[in-house]
């Protein structure tokens, strides 16, 4: 049974709500999507910080993480800047994905998800 879980601890699968397994295997079988889920492992990242480390257009950096958003791969926070402006950024929202073929022959994902950081769905900057 696909699944996941924003509640899971760290390193444990999940097991709540329905990942959609398309989704995710498209997203992860996509070279520009790779490459964001890979920038945006250390630190969250904004658009134009993802087009600029990645190479990849800024149209197509905003494609791609709506693809990993629908996947349920990265999520968004708001970036709250000291000078007053505001950014979206973009972080993973899993540890690992678990690909599996179960004996009916369907394909099951399990994400792991991190330990919550903060309930904030907003992050502070300076400029």
């Amino acid at each position: 049974m696909p699944t996941s879980d924003a509640n899971a601890v760290r390193g444990w699968p999940t097991g709540s709500e329905d990942t959609d397994v398309q989704a995710v295997l498209a997203a992860l079988e996509d070279n520009a999507c790779r490459a964001i889920l890979e920038a945006t492992s250390n630190e969250p990242l904004t658009a134009t910080e993802l087009s600029e480390r990645c190479e990849i257009p800024m149209s197509t950096t905003y494609r791609k993480v709506e693809m990993l958003t629908d996947a349920d791969l990265v999520e968004e926070r708001v970036r709250i800047n000291t000078s007053g402006k505001h950014a979206t950024e973009y972080r993973p929202c899993f540890d690992d994905v678990i690909v599996s073929v179960a004996e009916s022959g369907s394909v099951e994902i399990e994400l792991t998800k991190p330990a919550a950081e903060s309930e904030s769905p907003h992050a502070v900057a300076g400029d």
